[in-house]
């Protein structure tokens, strides 16, 4: 099976209300690795997730996959910084990705109560998902989005107001979807997370990339100063 990748951003701009949210973007995203979206509140780090992952149509330019849009929607996922949740059971939410798949019921099931071993949810398997503590509702959320193995995972901030020993589950998850194969691309305020997972760093700034790179030069030395101002903590406008 052909990888969706890479992703080629060309040109592209989202905009609302006549205001520019992200761009113009030139960018190609290759099939391995870990991408990290970093910037100041504002700077466009969610809207250039939705946009990539098509929740939002480009204004300008494109957004392009190695595949059909079709076939590159069917296999990626996006995990949202609120996680989402289906008002069923936590089984029910694991299955549902692989039934809209096509795959029968009981193997759905048993790939539903496997995963959920993976992820601390074994116990909750009856319970309905509203019902679960954030932390609990972020891993169904991450469970449900990896069990169709994606090619693509998209996070936006996916461990926003969760405590360190969750944070630490939820990043050894990803760092182990990342090495099974699924190219994960994440938002994240958090740059401690930022440095413990990327292999690369996009730097946004009132919506345009100012800065990206491989992420141990960019931390040890970002080239503009914008960059080295945010990773101090000063206020970058």
């Amino acid at each position: 099976m052909v990888n969706v990748l890479p992703l080629t951003l060309t040109g592209a701009v989202l905009t609302r209300r006549d205001k520019v949210l992200v761009g113009p973007v030139d960018l190609t995203l290759g099939a391995r690795g870990i991408t990290v979206v970093i910037g100041p509140n504002g700077s466009g780090k969610t809207s250039l997730l939705r946009m990539m992952h098509g929740l939002q149509r480009v204004t300008q330019g494109s957004v392009d996959w190695a595949v059909p849009d079709a076939q590159a929607r069917r296999r990626q996922a996006y995990v949202f910084q609120q996680p989402i949740a289906l008002r069923r059971s936590v089984l029910a939410n694991l299955i549902y990705p692989l039934r809209l798949h096509g795959v029968p019921r009981p193997q759905a099931e048993a790939e539903g109560r496997a995963i959920a071993a993976r992820f601390g949810l074994s116990g909750k398997l009856a319970q309905s998902a509203p019902s679960l503590s954030g932390g609990e509702m972020q891993s169904l959320a991450l469970a449900r989005a990896l069990i169709t193995r994606p090619d693509v995972l998209f996070a936006d901030e996916p461990c926003a107001a969760l405590d360190g020993q969750t944070t630490r589950r939820i990043e050894a998850h990803l760092t182990a979807a990342a090495g099974a194969g699924t190219r994960l691309i994440m938002a994240t305020h958090d740059m401690g997370q930022a440095r413990r997972l990327a292999d690369q760093v996009i730097f946004l700034l009132h919506g345009r990339i100012h800065e990206m790179g491989d992420a141990r030069p960019f931390f040890n030395g970002p080239a503009t100063p914008e960059a080295a101002a945010f990773l101090r903590g000063d206020i970058v406008d």
